[in-house]
């Protein structure tokens, strides 16, 4: 099964529950003699797109069950002018959006697009700021939009619809870029304008295969639709039973030790269904920050956990973003945190390291859900820290929070790396510390 090519019904027949889609009536709009313009064989043009694919326009609204959860559903016909977005092609996705509010429905957009219609001029590039708008009001009613993105999907289809969506799925292979094919500079790296280019530049959040589309879609609705919790979730037990440390640096030593168990671990333990995230929007991503949502006792949780790595800039931004988005729909989030500090090198500070930390020590203070965080390994200084849930932060036995690693510490004071470990036992930075400085709630038991 594929929806790459397929007609703007098939591909919703390929992800919605048999028989289960109801298409939306189509606002009237009178037109001028071959449009607005009148471009010269603009009617002729609809008529034969009209005739070849069964369609009066390129998108095909209305709702329907996945995976029996009802959404709102978007379909564009790439056989109908090339999804070229017009100004009925406008009326139809504001209905659609719209119908969405109204019914507090998840939107859900299979899309195959070539950008604005060009027979149409300016008027049909203004529909990208109808649509834009819609999207805001959707967004500001705490309803999901997620964007399957098709074969192809360029121009004003991908910088609305698509990398404006909640959550972006594409299909492999997909042709995938603001540029068409056929504007883009000749010398142009192909492998940037696909679903896989734009997923390892962090603009997509999974790359699915169409046979697995329609089960990964009835996930999200499935979670998106759980029930919210007002309370903070609860931590997860430790996953390893080790003794308090005798002293600052068995803490550390604890917390480095190889064998240690990490995020991975603690995500699949503590979550039934789990979704990722990926990816800051901003042209990067990071493998040692997993993000994304999960099910956990049948409620949503939103989650972002350090892996135990230096965090990339890249990483604070997706874990921003999803803790911002969680906010909006009204889920709970667990942070993990686990690493030596966030990463230094030149490239960090190109990419904006201290912007991407105070970003995320912004979305955690301005969220409105509970946060909850557990110290899962290493917490080092402001990089640790701006995940942290104050007042909710728990810590493991085998964990540690410093202001910075006592061999920096002790540098930063002019000491021989020898006295690591004593500046460690000063630094008070042991889990049972932690708690009596006030700086976490407990030390989670294991399970």
């Amino acid at each position: 099964m594929t929806t790459t090519r397929l007609s703007a019904r098939a591909a919703i027949a390929s992800v919605t529950d048999p028989g289960s889609f109801a298409e939306l009536p189509a606002p009237h709009r009178d037109s001028a003699p071959d449009g607005p313009l009148t471009w010269a064989g603009y009617d002729d043009s609809r008529a034969r797109a009209a005739a070849r694919t069964g369609e009066e326009e390129s998108v095909v609204t209305g709702t329907a069950l996945i995976g029996g959860r009802q959404a709102a559903v978007i379909s564009f016909e790439f056989g109908f002018l090339g999804g070229s977005l017009g100004e009925r092609t406008g009326d139809r996705l504001e209905a659609a959006y719209a119908h969405a509010r109204e019914h507090r429905l998840p939107l859900v957009s299979l899309i195959a697009t070539g950008g604005s219609r060009m027979q149409e001029g300016m008027l049909a590039l203004t529909q990208l700021q109808r649509v834009a708008r819609q999207s805001v009001l959707t967004r500001a009613a705490g309803l999901p939009q997620i964007a399957v993105l098709r074969d192809p999907t360029t121009g004003g289809g991908w910088a609305t619809l698509g990398a404006g969506a909640d959550v972006v799925l594409a299909l492999p292979g997909a042709q995938v870029g603001f540029a068409g094919s056929r504007v883009r500079p000749a010398d142009a790296d192909p492998a940037a304008y696909t679903a896989e280019g734009q997923y390892a530049a962090g603009h997509v959040d999974a790359v699915v295969p169409a046979a697995e589309l329609p089960a990964t879609l009835a996930d999200w609705l499935r979670l998106l639709a759980s029930p919210r919790s007002a309370q903070p979730v609860e931590p997860p037990a430790a996953l390893s039973d080790v003794p308090p440390p005798a002293g600052g640096w068995d803490a550390v030593r604890q917390a480095r030790h190889p064998d240690r168990p990490r995020a991975e671990a603690y995500l699949d333990a503590y979550f039934a269904l789990r979704l990722p995230l990926s990816g800051d929007r901003a042209g990067g991503t990071d493998p040692g920050m997993l993000c994304g949502f999960g099910l956990r006792e049948g409620r949503a949780v939103a989650y972002a956990a350090q892996c135990g790595t230096a965090t990339r800039p890249a990483g604070y931004r997706t874990a921003a973003r999803v803790i911002r988005l969680a906010d909006r729909l009204g889920i709970p989030v667990l942070t993990l945190v686990d690493t030596p500090g966030a990463a230094n090198d030149a490239a960090a500070e190109h990419a904006g390291a201290g912007a991407a930390i105070a970003d995320t020590f912004a979305a955690v203070a301005a969220a409105g859900v509970p946060v909850t965080t557990l110290l899962i390994g290493e917490g080092g200084s402001g990089g640790a820290l701006a995940l942290a849930a104050p007042g909710n932060t728990w810590v493991t036995p085998d964990s540690y929070f410093s202001v910075i690693a006592p061999e920096l510490a002790a540098a930063i004071l002019k000491r021989p790396p020898s006295e690591a470990p004593a500046t460690a036992d000063q630094l008070r930075i042991r889990p049972q510390d932690l708690v009596d400085l006030g700086v976490a709630r407990g030390v989670v038991g294991s399970a």
